[in-house]
């Protein structure tokens, strides 16, 4: 059976989303994301239904002001009205870990993201 052509996620120019931000539970320890790595607690990730994998977003608790970025590395929340489920780690910086939700501003900045090796090398 053919293998089907990898499509690269394209990074949009401008994105800002408000909505309410969980986080994951305890059980996804040593489980894999959507982007196959190892779910880790004390990362800055977080999962997101549509922007590509390796996205930098920066969350804003609008509760506290307090903002940081994380990277995307899975799909998710499975939960209406959730924008972005965040690792428990990422929660904990946001001070919203207790509460459980919290309601947030996500924003993609190309200044925020990360360079993409394998982009770099084909543009030589």
């Amino acid at each position: 059976m053919p293998v089907p052509p990898v499509v690269e996620e394209q990074l949009p120019t401008s994105f800002l989303q408000e909505g309410l931000a969980s986080w994951y539970a305890g059980t996804r320890k040593h489980k894999r994301t959507a982007s196959g790595e190892l779910m880790a607690n004390n990362a800055l990730t977080a999962a997101h239904r549509s922007l590509p994998m390796g996205t930098m977003v920066r969350v804003t608790n609008l509760n506290n002001g307090v903002s940081i970025l994380v990277r995307i590395n899975d799909r998710g929340p499975f939960i209406a009205g959730r924008v972005i489920d965040l690792s428990p780690g990422a929660a904990a910086w946001l001070g919203m870990k207790a509460a459980g939700v919290a309601p947030v501003r996500l924003e993609v900045d190309d200044a925020d993201q990360r360079p993409n090796p394998a982009r770099t090398a084909a543009m030589y």
